[in-house]
């Protein structure tokens, strides 16, 4: 018997772009832990493809980059999260936290409305 949840997505738009949410934020992370924008494709089954769409729309965005890549060599490229890119992501980690707070009063009235699981 699981009890109801609260998920949120918040998603920061520069004209119709997303700019920033829970994907790109995951997307940073595991650039951070694998220094590869390739392997972290792979470790959250995505294409390479994809992963760099949207690591280019993140770095068109923002005034500086989040991402900065090394062309491969004799021990291959690499991808690091940059310090600004680093700000960006303890910020929406930091705002998604903040909504979820400012709803948890509300969420738990909502909630003891709903049925319980049978």
């Amino acid at each position: 018997m699981s009890k109801p949840r609260l998920k949120l997505h918040v998603r920061i738009l520069s004209e119709e772009q997303i700019a920033f949410g829970p994907g790109k934020a995951g997307l940073l992370e595991a650039i951070q832990r694998t220094g590869s924008i390739s392997q972290a494709a792979k470790s959250m089954n995505m294409s390479y493809r994809r992963a760099w769409q949207l690591v280019d729309t993140m770095n068109q965005c923002f005034q500086s980059a989040l991402v900065e890549t090394q062309t491969g060599g004799t021990h291959g490229g690499g991808a690091v999260v940059t310090e600004f890119g680093q700000v960006i992501l303890k910020k929406f980690r930091a705002m998604e936290q903040q909504a979820a707070k400012a709803l948890e009063h509300d969420f738990q009235e909502l909630s003891s409305y709903l049925k319980s699981p049978q």
